[in-house]
């Protein structure tokens, strides 16, 4: 297992340059770049998608000599002061050397200072992390106690009237996005049109820091009630059925069989024997499941309930252009993709120790 660790690390250093080098051309290339956005505020224009449009069409300079800007929207802007903004935004350079400038630094986890916000990129994703990880750890906590004895239920009693009835809850849980939940636990329960139970946005309270230690904890589960259930009641279908359906194939395999007639009671056939194995799939796959939810799933939410996560910080970054941003969350969420992937494969071997990953072919 050591090997086999050792050799996915070694792969994981060139699976991050590529995905970075693909996104880094993809996006520099791009119009409507931070340079067309700063000239579109000076210029008092629309910073949207008709900039973009214009940005990707070649600029008629005013005067051929004096004026060489590129940018669409820039006429009748002094070049000096083009060239100090594309100087601002490191555009001065030529793009591979802004391209090699950005690996070095990365690979030494130095990933710059955002555009408009003038404070480092690591300080920021620092700050929103905590919140995907709040969002992202109990609504996956909450997810697998409802969904794995739940799944066991419904495998157990496969075809029955429970089956069909949760079967329907799950279809509606599958079908509606968390967002919806979302929309409907504010107007129900946070103020909207009904009770006003459960605060609207932030983390915290305002008075956070002047409560007890156990103020301070009923405040933060305060919070995070309303989108924690909304994520949970958003994705817990799908691990409910994975967990069924491996519950049901471990069910009708031959030791299955052998076990009940050697005189085996079900409750010790089934936690004894079918549980270990039914499990793999279920526990190793939520590494991967959690980074979904830290990083993609809770984007909606943390939109909805106001809540500063590294989600809504890509998103924004995005919106803006903020390149810092957007390759440092993309580096971000990257490696820990990647770690996550490894730790899958190693939460395998855990829980069956018959699995060898070192006798696979690299």
């Amino acid at each position: 297992m050591g090997r086999y660790v050792l050799r996915r690390l070694l792969l994981l250093f060139p699976t991050l340059v590529g995905i970075v080098t693909v996104n880094f051309f993809i996006v520099q290339l791009a119009p409507g770049g931070p340079v067309d956005q700063m000239i579109a505020q000076l210029t008092g224009q629309d910073a949207g998608a008709e900039s973009r449009i214009a940005g990707a069409q070649a600029a008629r300079p005013v005067d051929a000599e004096s004026f060489r800007s590129q940018y669409a929207g820039a006429q009748g802007l002094d070049p000096e002061l083009i060239e100090a903004i594309e100087k601002q935004f490191g555009f001065d350079k030529p793009l591979h050397v802004r391209y090699f400038k950005m690996l070095r630094d990365y690979f030494t986890f130095n990933l710059g200072d955002s555009y408009y916000q003038n404070r480092p990129v690591i300080e920021l994703i620092k700050e929103r992390l905590p919140v995907s990880i709040s969002l992202g750890l109990w609504s996956m906590l909450i997810i697998y106690l409802i969904s794995i004895p739940l799944g066991v239920a419904k495998a157990v009693r496969d075809g029955t009237r429970f089956d069909a009835v949760t079967s329907g809850l799950i279809f509606v849980g599958y079908a509606v996005p968390s967002f919806l939940f979302a929309i409907f636990l504010i107007v129900l329960l946070a103020g909207g049109s009904y009770l006003d139970l459960f605060p609207l946005k932030g983390l915290t309270s305002s008075n956070f820091d002047d409560l007890s230690m156990l103020g301070k904890v009923a405040d933060y589960f305060w919070h995070l009630a309303l989108p924690v259930t909304a994520l949970t009641i958003g994705g817990f279908a799908t691990l409910t059925m994975l967990t069924k359906n491996s519950f049901l194939d471990e069910i009708a395999k031959q030791y299955v069989l052998t076990a009940r007639a050697m005189g085996l009671n079900q409750r010790r056939v089934l936690y004894g024997h079918v549980f270990r194995n039914a499990m793999l799939i279920v526990i190793a796959g939520f590494p991967a499941a959690l980074v979904g939810i830290l990083f993609t799933g809770a984007l909606l939410i943390e939109v909805i309930f106001s809540l500063d996560g590294l989600g809504l910080l890509g998103f924004e970054a995005v919106l803006r252009r903020d390149y810092p941003i957007m390759f440092g969350t993309l580096f971000v969420f990257t490696f820990v993709g990647l770690a996550m992937t490894l730790v899958g494969d190693i939460v395998y071997t855990l829980v069956d120790p018959r699995i060898d990953f070192e006798t696979r072919e690299t």
